[in-house]
């Protein structure tokens, strides 16, 4: 009696087609152009995927979206940052991410951090909406914290793109880019006396030029008050800051937003150094 070789399920063809396409994170209309290559009736996929996902070989990001995680061996794994550009769009990684992506921290952030100019409503908001919990809102999926913050699309700038792997290049904010939302989102870092540590450390690698034109790009003279004074306080020369210094302000600045108003005044950058671990030179 002659054997029978088994075929394969049309969930494993459809994966298969998936990868061959180079889709490791998909849609549905990723899926539907793999079933028509692979023959499977369009009406079925709705329940090919329900029983992918319950056997482990695929995980729901959100609605419509997947990611094959246990079929093939090549897509046991895919990095959080390609999963956080699928997730939302346009977004690029940035802040706490930015900053260890760059060697500009040590710490190792338990959460994935991304900048996008659109409205993101995760599922936790939905549950905020029916229990009236007070959360911080973020997409977890398999055991990874998304956070995305919304940014305007005029401050949506200062990114670079690199590569994860083969299949996957995303957006993350430059180095200079990443130092300026340090500034901007101070509280997110642990306070100005912890911003001006962070700058500190990182003033051997950036471009300053870069970084001054950031912030006027910003368009936000408090911003760069406080990033022209930390540059020359950590001894940046006055010509590279020039662009900083000359922009005019009718008010003085506190180092630290957060702080009582107490403290020196220094008329040249507009600046009231509060912060009382931080003294001029």
């Amino acid at each position: 009696m002659a054997s029978v070789i088994p075929t394969e399920s049309q969930g494993i063809r459809l994966l298969r087609q998936l990868f061959l396409r180079g889709k490791r994170i998909f849609n549905m209309e990723d899926v539907a152009a793999a079933a028509v290559l692979e023959d499977i009736p369009q009406k079925q996929l709705g329940k090919i995927l329900s029983n992918l996902a319950k056997r482990g070989w695929i995980l729901r990001l959100r609605r419509g979206l997947y990611v094959g995680i246990g079929l093939l061996p090549e897509q046991a794994y895919t990095h959080s940052f390609a999963i956080s550009a699928y997730l939302i769009q346009p977004s690029a990684i940035s802040h706490w991410s930015a900053l260890q992506h760059h060697g500009l921290t040590e710490q190792i952030p338990q959460i994935v951090t991304a900048s996008t100019p659109n409205k993101v409503v995760t599922p936790s908001m939905r549950e905020k909406q029916a229990h009236g919990k007070k959360i911080r809102h973020a997409f977890e999926i398999n055991g990874v914290r998304y956070e995305y913050i919304t940014v305007q699309e005029q401050h949506f700038f200062g990114f670079e793109k690199i590569w994860l792997d083969e299949y996957f290049q995303i957006s993350i904010t430059d180095k200079e880019r990443t130092l300026l939302d340090v500034f901007i989102y101070y509280k997110m870092f642990g306070g100005m006396g912890e911003v001006l540590g962070i700058l500190e450390n990182s003033l051997a690698t950036i471009n300053i030029q870069k970084l001054c034109d950031y912030a006027i790009q910003y368009n936000k003279k408090s911003i760069s008050k406080r990033l022209g004074w930390a540059l020359e306080y950590f001894g940046i020369e006055e010509q590279q800051l020039e662009p900083l210094l000359n922009i005019q302000s009718n008010y003085y600045c506190p180092l630290d937003p957060s702080a009582p108003a107490l403290g020196p005044c220094e008329k040249r950058w507009m600046i009231q150094n509060n912060l009382l671990k931080v003294r001029k030179r």
